[in-house]
């Protein structure tokens, strides 16, 4: 009798869930039969409610971008779920979408999760393009990120950089894990130049970045299927942190939209996780590409060895005598900042375009501001970062995220170098 009871329990479950997917796959059928598919680009076949979802089980997204590219093209349409897609990846299509018919793409998707972390949308970099969003950029390049300003923080990013140098050295033949102690002086440097000091806060922050970071880059359940003041002193200078100057321009009220409160947090949200996950993640690449390449790595050491030879610390203002290094710089924005786009490196653009190869930028006339389409780390177009004008046995996995972090954090053991001396 009791096993009667649970069979009929369970056929009364499975009937229940297929009256469900009956219904919503009734519901996506007339949804899709509004939409004139003669105008969509080129399809791959779908399953019922998932869509195209199961392309993505078995691989990151962005090799699965590069895979399909090569096999249907460089336009297509995808369905996630319930949520349409349509994917560019090559240097025509980009520009043709970033720059020909930019506006019409300069929006980003409202995804829930997002809309939840930026305050209903109200930061720079996911607020939908229009007067706030234009003002919020301006805001950014004309008091937030001013060449004075940013060199204002010069002698905190100085001593935030001897700091980790310092620290380092400290564990000298001891495992350290490079990812957590670039993020921490990443945070550092943005807090100070933030809130005027460091945060007591700052470790629980670092924490949360990862989460934070994942939910920025991908799809939540909701996004697949939507159907289911602070005290500071009076008068700003150059010298001043970014709330304060934030909380300045609130109280003046001569903004033509005027700031909340929200806005500025979410403003100031923009400026953490842009400035610690994505420059710890350049750097992580740079540190695992240079061991993968000891060539590579002897001569960035040389160089940084003979610039700094003798001063114990980082000087800014000779940073532009490390010729080498910065092509190193380039190649890791396009290892890291293709990626920002789900762009694999294109071998019709680019000679061995998987290899770390800092050389290729020698003497080369491509830039990173949005106006060669082949290389993009900063976008280009009305979306286009405000701060692109500031500047073989490793595991080299990589996740699905704003840009594509390693899955594994690099862990390495310092050396400390000893000169040599002549007698």
């Amino acid at each position: 009798m009791f096993l009667s009871l649970v069979q009929m329990e369970n056929q009364v479950l499975y009937l229940s869930f297929f009256l469900t997917f009956l219904y919503i796959g009734m519901t996506l059928r007339k949804w899709k039969k509004s939409v004139d598919a003669s105008k969509l680009p080129p399809g791959l076949r779908k399953l019922p409610f998932i869509g195209n979802l199961h392309l993505f089980i078995t691989a990151p997204a962005h090799h699965c971008f590069r895979a399909l590219a090569k096999r249907d093209g460089s336009v297509m349409h995808l369905q996630l779920g319930q949520l349409p897609a349509f994917v560019f990846s090559s240097e025509e299509t980009a520009k043709a979408v970033l720059k020909t018919h930019d506006l019409i793409f300069s929006s980003r998707p409202p995804l829930h999760s997002v809309k939840l972390l930026t305050y209903n949308f109200t930061d720079i970099a996911m607020a939908p393009y229009g007067d706030y969003r234009r003002q919020a950029r301006k805001i950014c390049s004309t008091e937030l990120l001013t060449h004075m300003r940013v060199q204002s923080f010069r002698s905190l990013r100085e001593e935030e950089m001897s700091n980790l140098i310092g620290d380092i050295s400290s564990k000298a033949r001891s495992v350290i894990n490079i990812k957590k102690v670039v993020i921490s002086s990443a945070l550092s440097i943005i807090s100070r130049a933030a809130f005027g000091g460091k945060s007591i806060h700052q470790e629980e922050f670092r924490k949360l970045i990862p989460d934070i970071i994942a939910l920025f880059g991908g799809l939540s359940l909701a996004d697949l299927f939507p159907s289911i003041k602070a005290k500071r002193a009076a008068g700003r200078t150059e010298q001043d942190d970014l709330v304060s100057v934030l909380l300045d321009l609130q109280d003046e009220g001569e903004l033509e939209i005027p700031l909340t409160t929200d806005n500025i947090k979410a403003i100031i949200l923009d400026m953490f996780t842009a400035g610690s996950d994505t420059s710890s993640t350049v750097v992580e690449w740079a540190m695992s590409e240079m061991l993968r390449n000891p060539r590579i790595m002897e001569k960035a050491q040389a160089e940084v060895r003979h610039v700094f030879a003798g001063e114990g610390g980082v000087d800014e203002a000779r940073l532009d005598e490390l010729k080498y290094l910065t092509l190193e710089v380039a190649h890791c924005c396009y290892f890291a900042g293709s990626k920002t786009k789900h762009r694999e490196m294109d071998p019709n653009y680019w000679t061995e375009a998987d290899k770390f190869f800092p050389e290729r930028f020698l003497d080369s006339t491509i830039d990173y501001k949005g106006n060669c389409f082949e290389f993009i780390p900063f976008g280009t177009g009305r979306r286009i970062c405000p701060g692109e004008e500031k500047p073989e046995d490793l595991d080299m996995t990589k996740v699905f995220s704003t840009v594509a972090r390693r899955k594994h954090d690099l862990c390495l053991v310092p050396l400390p170098y000893l000169p040599t001396r002549m007698s």
